[in-house]
């Protein structure tokens, strides 16, 4: 990958500040990789493959979990704090190789701004992964703009309510939650979509929607057209459902917290399973 670009850059008719990088499936874990190694690159999508997959709960995890040279040498978890360019993760729920928590690790763990699409249905395979518009308006927007079209500011889980705030450059028309009850393996649950209230306030998006009882996990999508927008992959750990949380990340900044409040003495917790730092 890191010699495509630079033959690619050789030649007179690329503009080389606007050669990004895909990759599918395990070439999705060449991107991760790649993404926080060669820093020439104008974006990166990496497509169902990420890092932090010894601990996955499948045939992954079965091969990787005792592979010391995976944990210490190729997890794309060393490199990404390293990758600084923006990047679109791009993948769906149902996915049985690579399971969003996993996936959400690799994103928190990135120096730079990215952008998580998630749709439901996607399947997994390479015509799968080319034939939606999402990635093509993810590069169109870096390379002329700047940054991702769209962009999560905010995330708060108070209770049964789930809100999340957005930046776009285009503007959205509707919002869906999809949720889950089931515990396990992101790709072998059952996903629920729900509607979600989508309102312009202040120049910005802001997303509510009420969790159905015993929520586990789930995440936000707003749509523009037939664009997809994500809000993080968020993990809810509580007895009573009474849990209040807050995640916030600034566009332009590597600031990155996660806030835990106690509710009625249950305190709620975040997956994903590792990361550091933040987009």
């Amino acid at each position: 990958s890191i010699l495509a670009n630079s033959l690619l850059r050789s030649q007179p008719e690329v503009d080389e500040e606007k050669v990004g990088i895909m990759g599918v499936s395990w070439g999705g874990v060449i991107t991760s990789t790649v993404m926080g190694i060669d820093s020439r690159f104008a974006f990166a999508i990496p497509t169902y493959g990420c890092g932090h997959m010894a601990d996955a709960e499948n045939h992954w995890g079965a091969a990787l979990g005792e592979n010391a040279f995976y944990r210490e040498v190729w997890d794309p978890l060393h490199y990404l704090p390293r990758a600084k360019m923006p990047a679109l993760w791009f993948s769906w729920p149902e996915d049985h190789h690579f399971p969003l928590d996993a996936q959400a690790a690799s994103y928190r763990a990135m120096s730079g701004d990215y952008m998580v699409s998630l749709l439901p249905g996607m399947k997994h395979s390479t015509p799968a992964s080319w034939n939606p518009p999402d990635s093509y308006a993810f590069a169109k927007s870096v390379v002329r703009d700047g940054r991702p079209w769209c962009s999560q500011i905010r995330t708060r889980v108070n209770g049964a309510s789930l809100e999340v705030v957005f930046s776009s450059l285009k503007s959205l028309d509707r919002a869906l939650l999809i949720s889950t009850t089931d515990t396990g393996f992101t790709g072998s649950r059952e996903w629920i979509e729900s509607p979600a209230r989508l309102q312009r306030s202040d120049g910005q998006w802001v997303v509510t929607a009420k969790l159905p009882k015993e929520t586990t996990a789930g995440f936000v999508n707003v749509k523009a057209g037939d664009l997809t927008a994500s809000s993080e992959y968020v993990e809810l750990e509580s007895d009573t459902g009474a849990t209040n949380a807050i995640l916030e990340r600034r566009y332009g900044d590597s600031a990155f917290k996660i806030g835990r409040a106690s509710c009625r003495e249950s305190v709620g917790g975040w997956g994903g399973g590792g990361g550091g730092g933040g987009g």
